[in-house]
């Protein structure tokens, strides 16, 4: 049996790009783990999309086979997770399955917003933590000041930084040598009854269900039956294996190992990720903690194009609620879009992520509905009710006062563009709390109004900083405002899916580019489309896409004018008459595009 001391579990923690799944990369190659043949840059990033995006949405696991420098073989279980704000509850749950941490940062760039939120995440989950200096080979690379910067804004230890290139592989052998004599090894009891922790699933075509577990205590092998604490479903184990990175059949799990199994689970609502896995004959006697559930802080709706469509959406949606536990919906109806659901993600880029996914891996088009986010409304008869959807809100006369909640955002950016991000928060509501400076980089932390983040803030604090600014944020409490609701109608009829929740002050000129943005965004038909923002009962802003026109006195040559003047009148009557019956066709990219304001 592997002795328990020659095991160490750790996670790769650090900013979008500083290098978490090129380091991963290289201790893959390094250990040997993948035939160099199979070798492929960023190789644990295993979905196409997080391939053409460049950045990881999914912690994924794999296990090294190390021989150390002391001739000592060890198993290491290495988790590389996201690094962007949006799958913050992935990296959170990764934490819970190992015992350590390698927090990498840029040697050039220093330390970043998310350099913070996932550190103290580590902190959090009191892990062990190892520095690495990544990208040394750089000519902008400066360790010593990247290293007291570590030590200034985080308060960590960064004198013995590990200073590697994972590009080039310089320094990669001395990770591994720092993560067996600094990292703790995982403790666990094979005698006592089984007590593992699921840590994640996803949906497989051929196997079913497939299941990661950590073994905290006992051991799990093929033919054990299980039981599932929370749900309480039994299952029988048909096969164990562990990730390198792809399936490798084993015949047991022991303790402070991370593995997967499957057990012909075919229902999704099985598998609830933070369970405890335990033998059905022989139970332990408490659960584990398990995960704080996540919070969702977007809402949008997904309804199917073709509507007999809605029942392989619903198929789809489990599916990959399975793979992302940060994921939530219910169904809900829309008089305009009929059958679809109610969806909560972290983001933005967690919305068009999972929308992506749903298009691509079940081949389904998508209409999403503008997002918003929770809204607290407190009605004259002294009721609350939380709003998801901004087309459910009720009728303003029984309103008293409505609630948004607001976030603390921390933004790292250069001195020379701390002007634009100071306005850019200031012009969506933001209110200053706190400004320091490490080095040439200031950290500013904003109160801000969560609907103003929602949609582009982050495109716009990239644009007006060219890329050099960090963002991230944590949702606070909520406060009142003066808020209202804004309908869109196209040809006198509203459309649910772009009605969003705005501020007073800001309705007006908000209503008027989302009406030229539609302008451009919506084809030409044969009748005359005016596009309306109103607010209640008030149209607040007007555009009109002209009518396609046919020329219909072409057959007229020369002649009386009274000739061509009934042919026009004739047209026009007939455009008339389609303006009352003609359906206008919304295409799907305009949803999308309309909400995103350039301010």
């Amino acid at each position: 049996m592997k002795k328990l001391t020659h095991i160490r579990n750790f996670s790769i923690v650090a900013h979008i790009d500083h290098g978490k799944s090129t380091l991963a990369d290289r201790l893959i190659q390094l250990t040997n783990t993948v035939a160099s043949r199979d070798m492929k840059e960023q190789i644990l990033d295993t979905m196409d999309i997080e391939r053409e995006r460049g950045i990881t949405i999914k912690a994924n696991t794999v296990r090294l086979n190390y021989v150390s420098k002391a001739g000592d073989r060890y198993i290491l279980n290495l988790i590389d997770t996201p690094g962007h704000v949006d799958f913050s509850y992935e990296v959170s749950r990764s934490m819970r399955a190992v015992e350590g941490s390698l927090l990498v940062v840029d040697a050039s760039q220093g330390v970043e917003a998310q350099t913070l939120a996932n550190v103290y995440t580590a902190i959090d989950a009191d892990h062990e933590i190892i520095t690495v200096l990544n990208k040394v080979d750089l000519p902008a690379a400066d360790c010593d000041r990247v290293a007291e910067q570590i030590e200034d804004v985080i308060g960590i230890d960064a004198s013995n930084a590990v200073q590697i290139s994972a590009k080039t592989g310089i320094g990669v052998e001395n990770v591994l040598e720092a993560i067996i004599q600094k990292l703790p090894c995982p403790s666990g009891d094979i005698e006592q009854p089984l007590k593992a922790l699921l840590v994640d699933s996803w949906y497989d075509p051929y196997l079913g269900v497939v299941v990661m577990v950590r073994i905290k205590d006992g051991q799990l092998k093929k033919g054990d039956k299980i039981l599932m604490m929370q749900t309480g479903a039994t299952f029988s184990v048909d096969k164990v294996a562990v990730l390198k990175p792809q399936i490798e059949n084993i015949e047991t799990l022991k303790p402070g190992e991370i593995g997967v199994f499957t057990a012909s689970i075919k229902q999704v609502r099985d598998t609830r990720v933070g369970d405890t896995i335990t033998l059905d004959r022989e139970q332990c006697v408490e659960p584990l903690a398990g995960y704080k559930p996540s919070q969702p802080v977007v809402f949008c709706g997904l309804f199917p194009v073709d509507s007999s469509e809605f029942e392989v959406l619903r198929e789809s949606i489990e599916k990959l609620a399975l793979n992302d536990a940060s994921f939530s919906f219910e169904m809900e109806t829309s008089a305009a879009l009929g059958f679809g659901f109610r969806c909560g993600f972290l983001g933005l880029l967690h919305l068009e992520v999972i929308r992506d996914r749903i298009e691509r891996e079940y081949n389904i088009e998508l209409i999403t509905t503008a997002p918003s986010v929770i809204y607290q409304i407190f009605k004259t008869d002294g009721s609350t009710l939380e709003l998801h959807n901004p087309a459910d809100m009720p009728d303003i006369v029984k309103i008293n006062h409505i609630k948004e909640p607001r976030i603390k955002a921390t933004i790292l950016v250069p001195d020379e563009f701390l002007g634009d991000v100071l306005k850019l928060c200031q012009d969506r509501r933001g209110i200053q709390n706190d400004l320091t400076y490490a080095g040439t980089r200031a950290m500013v932390v904003y109160d801000l109004p969560l609907n103003e983040v929602v949609f582009d803030f982050h495109d716009r604090l990239k644009s007006v900083t060219k890329g050099y600014a960090s963002f991230d944020y944590q949702i606070t409490d909520y406060s009142e405002d003066q808020l209202v609701k804004m309908q869109i109608l196209v040809n006198d009829e509203p459309v649910d899916a772009l009605s969003t929740m705005v501020h007073r002050a800001r309705a007006e000129a908000r209503g008027r580019i989302m009406c030229e943005k539609l302008k451009e965004l919506i084809p030409q038909h044969m009748f005359k489309i005016p596009i309306q923002a109103s607010i209640g009962g008030r149209i607040i802003a007007r555009e009109t896409i002209s009518a396609l026109r046919k020329d219909v006195t072409a057959k007229c040559y020369g002649g009386d004018m009274t000739r061509k003047r009934k042919l026009l009148d004739k047209q026009k009557a007939g455009k008339k008459r389609m303006r009352q019956f003609g359906r206008v066709e919304i295409p799907q990219e305009a949803f999308i595009k309309a909400l995103k304001t350039n301010d």
